[in-house]
């Protein structure tokens, strides 16, 4: 009778662990092609039972082969075409799941995530699940385009971007667009982002991209049209200050006598005019008073200085 009793609790208890043990996981998974995509396989931790060994492998057209093993030395990729592309997290108990970067059509097949634990007394449970996987490719969706920092009311002068989006396998190709007066549109540029490093008020306008990839018998994906405001003038842009003229006390290096009035060569004059003939009225045999005409009536007087006729 003991030893029923014995055998009961015996198949209980493993039973129970079994049921801790258990694998989740789910049955199909689809990637994007040159994407990543993970394939879940997870089970709670157990008391007394310890991960032994983990192996992933891959059955593909009746063929199948061992992709990744962890057991006590460490970690293993078996298969040459997914080194560096495949890895199992290290630090989570409980974790076994695969992830796969850069998918490639090859990679469609059925996965099995199998682990293996010891228990205290030695024994040995074996757990697997298998997970299908889909490598598809993706059409470009329609873009959108994201504005810089500054939004799309920037100042002249500033700095600014717009961004072209779109999802989908790829490589994606975009090209952008102005729209201009008469309904036609001037191509820009073919880089996912526009850019100014000094905006202007003539790039003040109506832009909008377009995308594609290689999927989708070459559908083009067209955004919707953006409005850039431009505010204010760009420094390089705004008018040149008006010259004003500062009033200089002349220097007489040529003096000439025509009737009642004297013209002098100053040797230094208005700013604006290096070299000016500046007119005076005469006041005397030794003394004058210089005028610049451009200075609306302002007056300076000169040294004594004897006329010469001329």
């Amino acid at each position: 009778m003991g030893e029923v009793v014995w055998l009961a609790v015996f198949v209980m208890a493993f039973i129970s662990c079994n049921a801790l043990l258990d694998l989740s996981a789910v049955h199909q998974v689809e990637g994007e092609w040159m994407g990543s995509t993970t394939l879940p396989c997870t089970y709670v931790p157990s008391e007394g039972f310890t991960q032994q060994i983990l192996t992933w492998s891959m059955e593909r057209d009746h063929s199948t082969s061992t992709i990744f093993r962890r057991d006590e030395s460490g970690d293993h990729i078996l298969l040459a075409r997914f080194r560096d592309r495949v890895s199992v997290p290290k630090r989570s108990p409980g974790d076994a799941s695969l992830r796969i970067t850069n998918l490639e059509i090859p990679d469609s097949g059925h996965y099995t995530c199998q682990v293996i634990w010891r228990s205290k007394n030695n024994s040995l449970i074996t757990k697997d699940v298998t997970t299908t996987v889909r490598v598809i490719k993706v059409p470009a969706t329609k873009p959108t385009i994201r504005a810089g920092a500054l939004g799309l009311t920037v100042p002249a002068g500033a700095r600014t971007s717009l961004t072209c989006v779109a999802h989908g396998s790829p490589p994606i190709s975009y090209r952008w667009f102005r729209a201009v007066p008469g309904g036609t549109t001037l191509p820009l540029s073919s880089q996912a982002e526009l850019t100014w490093d000094s905006l202007r008020p003539s790039d003040a306008g109506t832009y909008y991209c377009e995308a594609e990839n290689r999927v989708g018998a070459g559908v083009v994906q067209r955004s919707d049209a953006v409005e850039l405001v431009v505010r204010g003038e760009s420094p390089a842009c705004s008018s040149s200050p008006q010259r004003q003229t500062v009033p200089v006390r002349p220097r007489i290096s040529h003096v000439a006598l025509n009737v009642n009035r004297v013209w002098i060569a100053a040797q230094e004059g208005s700013p604006a005019l290096p070299l000016a003939h500046l007119a005076f009225a005469w006041l005397g045999t030794h003394a004058g008073r210089a005028a610049n005409p451009l200075m609306s009536g302002l007056s300076h007087r000169v040294p004594s200085h004897t006329a010469t006729h001329a």
